[in-house]
């Protein structure tokens, strides 16, 4: 509790002291809280619980013009941990941009989507095949108004944005998206990205929920001499007025060391995807930030108690992991989204999946969730 105490502390302090020392520097302060209930099972809800998902507190801005910079601290669980943590120089070579610290690989635009924004509680399934955030440098610049281009090469890192005892094994992915329409409440984003990954102990492993945050793990792979990792993504989102179509797609291939010297090279493809939907019924539209940020906050036509009651939004999305040798995972999840104001959202969500093993057994879980969220 007096480390939790000591970081908000700091935050605070720091963002004061350097409000007050020079025009020059611009600074914002801000945080989150979501929290979340659920029941859940396999035909009965016999499993219940609640958590704060996430608790954060951020500082970011701009100095003289040339370099940004955002600190973010996550104090859920009772524990703390790095989340964005990076230094950026602007204004380099081709209107680019150097990002150095810990922050999200350029890998997919959900993942990318801040989880202030995002459609449904949880991420779709695909985002289990490798961590949002690591530790490392990235350049970045846009091309016009349309094409966006990012490249960074990272470590694997531990909460704290550290790798203590790095070696050669390191993750370079790289990323780029051509924001087709973009015309009022038009938008058309197209993008493909691909990583390839190297860890220190030559093992690559995952495990997926049913995108219930507080369910049981339903499917993992533990796949040990891995040479290397290549995960190929491609993205869609296409916005008309009220009316949001989103989809990905991963294809995941494990290149294997071989039992027998000469012997061929051992590929394992994982294929993991999802579509959405999601409509406004009360007219509003999605707001595209940029390809680096993707989605940004919604702001109702009316605020619940200024004479409006909010925006509601209904959503459904079909999510899936087809592993071809450890079974797969697919669940259909079901959203409504009340948005009292720009800053504070009630969220519904029923989601049911079904996994099925690599002897043809199934497991069934269903559950029912809501989300109470805070920003500022």
């Amino acid at each position: 509790m007096k480390k939790i105490i000591l970081s908000i502390l700091t935050v605070l302090l720091s963002t004061i002291f350097t409000n007050a020392q020079n025009t020059e520097k611009e600074v914002k302060f801000g945080g989150r809280i979501m929290y979340d209930m659920a029941t859940w099972g396999a035909e009965e809800f016999e499993y219940t619980g609640s958590e704060f998902r996430r608790v954060r507190l951020y500082s970011s801005g701009k100095m003289y013009g040339t370099v940004k910079y955002k600190l973010q601290l996550d104090f859920s669980g009772g524990k703390i941990s790095f989340k964005d943590v990076w230094i950026e120089l602007n204004k380099l070579p081709i209107q680019g941009n150097l990002r150095v610290g810990h922050f999200k690989e350029p890998l997919r635009l959900e993942a990318l989507t801040s989880s202030k924004y995002i459609t449904f509680m949880e991420r779709g399934l695909p985002i289990a095949m490798s961590p949002e955030r690591n530790t490392g440098a990235m350049y970045h610049t846009t091309i016009g108004k349309k094409i966006s281009l990012q490249t960074g090469i990272f470590r694997q890192s531990d909460d704290f944005g550290n790798d203590k005892i790095a070696d050669n094994n390191i993750n370079i992915t790289s990323r780029a998206t051509y924001l087709a329409i973009n015309d009022g409440n038009k938008l058309l984003h197209l993008g493909v990205a691909n990583s390839k990954r190297k860890s220190n102990n030559k093992s690559y492993n995952f495990s997926s929920r049913a995108e219930n945050h507080l369910g049981n793990k339903l499917i993992s792979v533990n796949k040990e001499k891995v040479n290397h990792v290549n995960i190929f993504s491609a993205e869609m989102s296409y916005v008309n007025g009220p009316i949001c179509l989103q989809m990905e797609a991963l294809q995941t291939t494990i290149n294997s060391i071989p039992e027998i010297e000469r012997s061929s090279i051992i590929n394992h493809e994982i294929i993991s995807y999802y579509g959405q939907v999601s409509y406004f019924l009360t007219g509003e539209s999605r707001s595209y930030k940029n390809s680096l940020s993707g989605f940004g906050r919604l702001n109702p036509k009316n605020n619940y108690g200024e004479n409006g009651w909010g925006a509601f939004e209904l959503a459904a999305r079909f999510s899936a992991i087809n592993t071809q040798k450890n079974g797969s995972l697919e669940d259909i999840t079901l959203g409504v989204n009340w948005h009292l104001n720009p800053n504070t959202r009630v969220m519904f969500n029923y989601v049911k999946g079904e996994m099925v093993n690599e002897l043809g057994e199934i497991t069934l879980e269903n559950a029912l969730m809501m989300r109470v969220q805070l920003d500022f």
